[in-house]
């Protein structure tokens, strides 16, 4: 008889129904939600998720269901979302026909049943466009009616379905009407569990929810009790359920079977679930332990093939089985799995060594005599776990080859490399005769193999991890890849593979910040010298000239990237080709031919995106460097248009890391463009998205720029110290640490720190910098030379000033001033040199607003900032001419830094103009008294006169300069023959007439304005 061990009614989950019913109503609003719950094994996860779903149903939803399952972590991937798919396809055959219809080839990696899968691309964009038509299929599907999908147990979870999973939150369209359940157990997951790191990118995403599942009450408890056994429980049962099971709502199910609590069964968990098991009939308890070394949901006619046992015994066990609640029966029906993981773990716990092997080898064996007992998508993933884990090395290295190919053709890179380490860990297991017939891959980049109908060797096998590890973006594992490569292989007899090696090590060693792979890139060279054309020489030398024209670009860059294009195209190498194409492109414009660089990579970027290519290996290479090229030589809204076309084809082909770099693109254009709101919006999209700390730390260091300018310096210090957390990284490229530094100046200056700014200039230029960095360093010259000319007459900041300047004069002649935007930069750093100098020259002020006032898309900052200079040197002229032409400069650069709310401009301007009595709010009518009153030679009467526009006395004049020179009040009394008390009144008159809050701002604002005499006295 079937006992209940359920309760009918769902007790302690009213607040997460209810939360649940709300994001649904929010999704079928058009507001896409996602929700991932967690909580402890037999916690309820799966018993609100059923009954959610249940009421979603009910609601007029489509629902999906799909369970990770442990075999994940032996290879096979997308096991959730295939299932999800596998349900949708069988509720809405045409409809998910129609809403594919033209993408069959590329979704069957998922879902067999739509048909042949196209080939594989052979690189990590065709895995994002298959990330990309997922998330449009769900879309669509989600049009009609709210559609709702869960996926089970994703602590179990293969990287390829977390990773796609990932992209679904993140890409998910507005309008939708999609929700988008997931599962874990919290108490699986180990401090070095790879779901942590998943999670915590979800928490940075607002569009996703977490739910955290609490242990139930004692009350909770009693109405569970109540629910089970149909009658109130006794106090006693109460209290002793509660306090064995804390709460977990399955341990309280275990607890009140039959005669659970009456005997004497152990405190341990294993020892709790199992004695369910051995109150049943031996024929079930044998099933029990067959479906459970099966895997986390097993089909019938599987277990029955490897039962070998009469169908009526399978079945009388099986019924049995189910009707204790210890099995159920999957989804489509055709099989069963656990009605909890524990049950199972602890079944297997309970098997003996010899009779897991047995027991593997048993499904092996049924699979390979009868392949359709399973779903296509898992044949060879399940087939090589079950010889791997039956012990047979010779069986098991072909099946974990066989499904290492399957995995790449599902773009499944993350998985590929699991199988293939598990390749080279049963390789010499293997006998040789079986080795023999094994073969190579051929789709690996460039990598020499002599005839496709040679062996498979160790080597080629480690070649195929390392592509692998490269594609699944894990450097590490790479990296130790290579070195046994290295080692293996004799350079001398081989150095093509040798060489091959090489280059992709170089790659790895910049990835991991472990230098900066020059010296891998020479021994390859070394390598293939005098050998006969080949794929490797193209790839050898298209990797250095992208190594030079990053670190060191000099004219032999362009050598090398012409020799690797013609190398590519004489070995038939289309996607090397094109990668050193793209290069010599962005090495062009560097060099100052503007028109032809930018044609040879929008030509590289048009091939790479047409439907045609063979391959897209590159687009965000490409997307990225393309318009931040178009950036860096002033084409300001073509490269805003670029980086927004950029991000609509990372959305055709999946690129999700990609596009935080073109948010940081477009961030810095409406920056350069003064939309300061829309870049602040950009950098933090940019922020939250993005995954690459040297991004995020770019990202972080213009946002804390924007706040500094805005006058919130402690906002500024806080992005500071974010951007170096995010950058500190070993042997980061100048061009991501360069961020950090120019803020970190920008600070130092603010804060009046100018030993520390004069420092941290020095280390960022101290190693060199590139020409595509050009955006950047003419900001941080013209930082540091701004924080020079405030600290003029600082007398702390007198010791070494000549050599600050010298510094800043030679970076900048590295960098010729060939394009306007450049010409622009380099005249307002001029003029701020000669404020820094103490030369009040009107002329190059005048020349550097005239350069940014004649771009074609204007820069409103930089040409504020050239204006406000300008007046300033105007006004220490002293004319009356020239004060009249201040205030009309001032009020442009006022109006412009009040549009961009640039608070530390904007009070300069107003300090400037106020100190010089300037009337801002509107000009003067020539010969008005209010004319006269500001320009004429007559003053105020109060003392004030253009050559002396703040009305200081001749006694505050005489001790300004002191001040100027760094006296004290006692030495300046001394030279003046006055008390020192005197001295301390004068000085702070000179500040309050002067609006500045010390003597050190006293005097740099007397040497920039020209007010200091010849001499005192």
């Amino acid at each position: 008889m079937e006992t209940r061990t359920v309760s009918p009614v769902i007790v302690g989950r009213s607040g997460e129904l209810t939360a649940l019913s709300g994001w649904l109503a929010r999704a079928d609003g058009g507001e896409p939600q996602a929700c991932v719950i967690g909580g402890e094994a037999g916690v309820g996860k799966t018993r609100l998720l059923e009954e959610f779903l249940d009421r979603a149903r009910a609601a007029g939803a489509v629902t999906a269901v799909g369970g990770c399952v442990e075999l994940g972590a032996d290879g096979l991937p997308f096991a959730p979302v295939a299932a999800l798919l596998r349900s949708l396809h069988r509720r809405l055959g045409p409809e998910l026909a129609a809403a594919v219809r033209g993408q069959e080839s590329d979704l069957a990696r998922l879902l067999p049943e739509l048909g042949e899968a196209s080939p594989v691309a052979g690189d990590d964009v065709g895995r994002a466009r298959l990330f990309e038509l997922t998330t449009r299929l769900l879309e669509q599907l989600a049009v009609e009616r709210p559609l709702v999908v869960a996926v089970e147990d994703l602590h179990w979870a293969d990287r390829s379905t977390r990773e796609l999973l990932g992209y679904l939150f993140r890409s998910v369209q507005p309008g939708t009407r999609l929700l988008v359940l997931a599962t874990y157990r919290a108490d699986d997951l180990h401090r070095r569990h790879p779901l942590r790191h998943f999670l915590a990118e979800l928490d940075r995403l607002r569009t996703v929810r977490r739910l955290e599942l609490r242990q139930l009450t004692r009350n909770e408890v009693a109405e569970q009790l109540a629910g089970i056994k149909g009658v109130e429980p006794s106090p006693d049962l109460v209290r002793t359920v509660f306090e064995r099971s804390q709460g977990n709502p399955f341990f309280v199910e275990e607890l009140t079977t039959g005669d659970s609590m009456r005997c004497g069964m152990s405190e341990t968990l294993r020892d709790l679930l199992l004695v369910r098991v051995e109150e049943l009939p031996e024929d079930a308890q044998e099933v029990l332990r067959l479906a459970a070394e099966g895997g986390s949901a097993l089909e019938h006619g599987l277990l029955e093939a490897v039962a070998r046992c009469p169908e009526n015994v399978l079945l009388g066990a099986l019924r049995t089985a189910v009707g204790a609640h210890l099995l159920v029966p999957t989804e489509d029906g055709d099989g069963y799995r656990f009605r909890h993981a524990l049950m199972r773990e602890a079944v297997i716990d309970d098997l003996l060594p010899g009779e897991r092997t047995r027991l593997n080898r048993r499904y092996a064996e049924a699979l390979e005599d009868a392949p359709q007992l399973v779903s296509g998508d898992q044949r060879s993933a399940r087939l090589a776990s079950y010889w791997y884990h039956a012990g047979d090395a010779a069986k098991a290295l072909p099946a974990v080859l066989d499904a290492a190919v399957d995995a790449r053709r599902r773009y499944a890179y993350a998985e590929q490399l699991s199988l293939l380490e598990r390749a080279l860990e049963l390789w010499d297991r293997v006998p040789r005769d079986i080795r023999d017939g094994l073969r190579p891959a051929d789709h690996i980049e460039s990598y020499p193999v002599d005839d496709s109908e040679q062996p498979l060797r160790f080597r080629d096998l480690l070649a195929e991890a390392m592509a692998a590890a490269h594609l699944s973006d894990q450097p590490d594992r790479g990296w130790v890849l290579s070195k046994q490569a290295l080692r293996l292989l004799d350079e001398q007899e081989d150095p093509l593979r040798a060489a091959w090696f090489w280059t992709h090590r170089s790659r790895v060693r910049e990835q991991l910040g472990r230098g900066d792979g020059l010296a891998e890139l020479v021994r390859a060279q070394e390598l293939i010298g005098g050998l006969p054309p080949s794929m490797v020489h193209a790839q050898v030398l298209s990797h250095v000239a992208a190594w030079q024209m990053v670190h060191k670009p000099e004219a032999e860059s362009f050598g090398l990237a012409e020799r690797a294009v013609e190398m590519a195209r004489l070995v038939g190498a289309r996607n090397v080709e094109l990668h050193a194409r793209f290069t010599l492109g962005n090495l062009k414009s560097d060099a100052g031919d503007i028109e032809g660089g930018i044609a040879e990579m929008r030509a590289v970027r048009d091939r790479l995106v047409s439907r045609d290519s063979p391959s897209s290996f590159g687009i965000g290479r490409t997307l990225v460097n393309l318009s931040a090229a178009l950036a860096r030589t002033g084409r300001l809204t073509e490269s805003l248009d670029s980086a927004r076309e950029g991000i609509e084809l990372c959305d055709r082909f999946g690129l999700t890391e990609t596009k935080p770099w073109l948010y940081g693109n477009l961030g810095k254009v409406l920056e350069d463009l003064g939309r300061w709101d829309e870049a602040e919006r950009m950098y933090t999209r940019a922020r939250q998205r993005g995954r690459e700390s040297r991004t995020r730390g770019a990202d972080y260091a213009h946002l804390g720029w924007l706040r500094l300018v805005r006058g919130d310096l402690a906002a500024a210090e806080q992005h500071l110290a974010s951007a170096r957390r995010e950058l500190d990284l070993p042997d980061l490229q100048k061009q991501f640490s360069l961020q950090a530094d120019w803020l970190a100046v920008e600070v130092a200056a603010a804060h009046g720190r100018i030993v520390e700014g004069r420092a941290r200039f020095a280390e960022a230029v101290s190693h060199g910098l590139a020409p595509f960095m050009v955006s950047i360093v003419w900001q941080l010259l013209q930082a540091a030379a701004a924080m020079e000319s405030d600290a003029l007459g600082v007398p702390s900041a007198a010791a070494g000033r000549a050599e600050a300047l010298d510094r800043i004069r030679a970076v900048a002649a590295t960098f010729p001033a060939v394009l306007p935007i450049w010409v622009a930069a380099e005249a307002l750093l001029r003029a701020e040199l000669s404020r820094a100098e103490g030369r009040s020259d009107a002329q190059t002020w005048q020349e550097a607003a005239e350069a940014y006032a004649a771009l074609p898309e204007v820069m409103p900052y930089p040409l504020a900032q050239a204006r406000h200079g300008w007046a300033e040197a105007l006004v220490a002229d002293g004319g009356a001419a020239a004060r009249r032409q201040a205030a009309g400069l001032l009020r442009q650069a006022r109006e412009a830094a009040a549009g961009l709310r640039a608070v530390r401009l904007l009070t300069r301007i107003d300090q400037l103009a106020r100190r010089a009595r300037l009337e801002l709010t509107a000009p003067a009518a020539p010969g008005s008294p209010a004319s006269r009153a500001a320009s004429g030679p007559g003053g105020t009467g109060n003392g004030e006169s253009p050559e002396n526009p703040f009305g200081l006395t001749r006694r505050e004049r005489d001790v300004l300069a002191l001040v100027a020179s760094g006296g004290s009040n006692r030495q300046i009394a001394g030279e003046l023959f006055i008390s020192p008390k005197t001295v301390s009144v004068h000085v702070s008159n000179i500040l309050a007439k002067l609006e500045v809050s010390s003597r050190g701002e006293a005097a740099a604002l007397a040497h920039r304005l020209g007010m200091l005499p010849a001499t005192p006295g």
